[in-house]
């Protein structure tokens, strides 16, 4: 049976559940339920927290877990990224008071405050940079200059405002983009059920990129519609009873469907039509 580490709480919990529910797994009603076992699927899940998840994999505890790359690298853990999720996407940055630091070989000598202790320390080792201390907090760490604690702070920045109001800028070059990944032990065989797992997952994730588009088009402008809408691998062309005319049948990303349907449109395509996927294997 595959053990699987899933979020317990935070911004990662909903997300990697509604992900998993999508997949084809059972999913807990209650949010105190620490253990929830899934025979039809041979898996059973784990509710831990999202900073743990890394740490139990990496020492062999449970197969599989859901976490952001942010934790897993922070945690120090043998544990490695698996796969891609795309949800939970945050940038990681350093911050200062404004005017103050311009690069991070500045950051020499001066005291950092993070909730990422690890990721920043080595961090600043790979680029050569000597802090004279890392100050590691568990939340809050836009305060930590104003209170004394430290001269820079490394956090994950989304629009950058919170930091503003508290009189700090952004410098130098991402620490770190991160995600939701899949992680699982770097060393040892392939769990069983993890190729399942994966392509599952790879399954929705795809059918939440794409949508079916279905249209007609004269005989003679289907190579001209076709080379709009190449699909995964090719399209399906099939005869209407019209026979001066065919109907076409494609994935498309989903983020270009109105350009694509503008295209058809211009080339002589109608009855175009737009239809979600719920799943798919490629």
């Amino acid at each position: 049976m595959l053990r699987i580490a899933v979020p317990n709480k935070g911004s990662l919990s909903e997300p990697a559940a509604d992900l998993l529910r999508e997949a084809g797994y059972r999913q807990r009603r209650d949010s105190r339920e620490l253990v929830l076992p899934d025979p039809d699927n041979d898996v059973e899940f784990f509710f831990l927290r999202p900073r743990d998840i890394a740490v139990y994999v990496g020492e062999g505890t449970v197969d599989v877990g859901i976490t952001g790359r942010d934790l897993l690298l922070d945690s120090a853990s043998t544990a490695t990224e698996h796969l891609r999720l795309g949800f939970a996407r945050s940038t990681f940055r350093f911050a200062a008071p404004a005017g103050r630091l311009t690069d991070i070989a500045q950051i020499a000598g001066h005291r950092v405050a993070t909730s990422y202790p690890v990721l920043v320390a080595d961090y600043l080792r790979e680029h050569g940079v000597e802090a004279s201390g890392i100050v590691r907090l568990d939340g809050a760490v836009e305060t930590a200059i104003r209170l004394g604690v430290a001269d820079v702070i490394a956090d994950v920045v989304e629009t950058g405002t919170t930091l503003r109001a508290a009189g700090l800028e952004i410098f130098g070059e991402p620490i770190l983009r991160s995600e939701a990944v899949l992680v699982c032990r770097a060393d040892g065989d392939e769990p069983a059920g993890l190729d399942v797992l994966t392509r599952r997952i790879q399954g929705v994730l795809t059918a939440q990129q794409y949508v079916l588009m279905d249209y007609d088009v004269p005989l003679a402008l289907v190579d001209q519609a076709v080379g709009i809408t190449p699909g995964l691998e090719s399209p399906t062309v099939s005869p209407l009873h019209n026979r001066e005319w065919a109907a076409v049948r494609a994935m498309v990303r989903r983020d270009e469907t109105n350009r694509v349907m503008d295209a058809l449109y211009d080339v002589g395509a109608r009855a175009i039509l737009v239809t979600s996927i719920h799943a798919c294997r490629l």
